[in-house]
């Protein structure tokens, strides 16, 4: 029987909002489903009240129509002002999906759904200046596809697949159990909905293939150890007319006999005398642009780094370059020649500052 009072069915005041009587039943419904209520006769017959009141007040013409005539409802409508036999359960359906479906909804037609191919990645390595100027490179990538012979029917060239008795086609079996029916997918067919009597020999039915493909890959001027390059719809290819996904080539890059890379700067050790650093020089060394000068100012100590801006390595956001640090190393000759000890030996003599005073002083 339908409810007298669809409100106290569903827990709501008279003058309750859609909102409210679409949240109060989802909650009564979630609770009261069969299939969480396995057995449960009071449950089962609690659940068509639900249903029916919710079908009486969510539906303007038909509140309205029990709100003016009560139960009993006009003339050509049964009680509550409403035709049971026309109850929507399309809501619930969506919302109940996870529990398998009902009221016949599990006999239409199931087709599988269009997947979206995965995502593949392949390494390629570069040297130190390709990576500062940029390079293209072809790049093999294996993948799964349509195999050739059958062109992914799985069937044998000369038959094609047919549709599967058990389900009828749909992948999907229901067990009708009076009011409701739940779905399960085909043991049959394993849900695909046809059968293969004849599989196709070179991919022994699966209708896939694996194939080597060749792409032309740009990596940019500037790239980095480790840079990724995404190319859209070069992945695996998707099934039941799904996308492709994509390929990610990650770069590594040879390390550089010259630089160290920071960021977009690169760092070069450059040896000078110990009279260039005491004294001051200009002295030239190689950048990736070429040959510049370079100052070095007097007084410079080991591990002093100067910057010569522009001569670094490009940004990736094309916004410039980088700079050239240009970091001192005062070398120390291994033998010397006589003259050179007897001038050193003079220059200790004359020396001013001694670098050990200090030591002295704090004893």
């Amino acid at each position: 029987m339908p409810p007298a009072n669809p409100y106290d069915v569903l827990g709501v005041s008279k003058t309750a909002s859609d909102d409210e009587i679409k949240k109060a039943y989802r909650k009564l419904a979630r609770e009261l489903h069969p299939d969480r209520n396995p057995g449960d006769a009071s449950a089962e017959e609690r659940f068509k009240d639900v249903q029916a009141a919710y079908d009486i007040l969510s539906d303007a013409d038909k509140r309205q129509a029990y709100d003016r005539y009560g139960a009993e409802g006009p003339q050509g409508f049964g009680p509550g002002g409403v035709r049971f036999e026309n109850v929507d359960l399309g809501d619930l359906s969506d919302l109940l999906g996870n529990f398998g479906s009902f009221f016949g909804r599990g006999q239409r037609a199931a087709r599988p759904r269009p997947e979206r191919g995965g995502d593949l990645e392949s390494r390629v390595r570069i040297s130190f200046d390709d990576a500062l100027n940029g390079v293209q490179v072809r790049v093999p990538v294996e993948v799964e596809t349509a195999c050739h012979v059958c062109g992914g029917t799985g069937a044998e060239p000369g038959t094609a697949p047919r549709a599967c008795p058990d389900c009828g086609g749909s992948g999907v079996i229901s067990d009708s159990q009076g009011l409701f029916a739940l779905s399960h997918p085909c043991q049959r067919c394993r849900g695909n909905g046809v059968i293969v009597d004849k599989p196709c020999k070179s991919c022994r039915g699966t209708g896939r293939e694996r194939v080597t493909r060749r792409y032309q890959v740009k990596v940019p001027a500037g790239a980095k150890d480790g840079t990724r390059i995404r190319l859209k719809g070069k992945g695996e290819p998707g099934r039941n007319g799904g996308p492709a996904g994509d390929l990610f080539v990650r770069v590594h890059v040879e390390p550089s006999p010259l630089y160290e890379r920071r960021g977009s700067d690169l760092v070069l050790d450059v040896p000078v005398t110990y009279p260039e650093a005491a004294l001051g020089a200009t002295v030239q060394i190689p950048t990736p642009e070429g040959p510049v000068a370079l100052k070095v100012p007097a007084g410079s100590e080991s591990g002093k780094l100067l910057r010569v801006k522009g001569r670094g390595a490009p940004r990736l956001n094309g916004h410039g370059k980088g700079d050239l640090l240009a970091r001192l190393v005062v070398t120390v000759p291994k033998k010397l020649s006589k003259a050179e000890k007897d001038a050193l030996e003079a220059y200790g003599n004359v020396l001013r500052e001694q670098p050990r005073d200090h030591l002295a002083r704090a004893g």
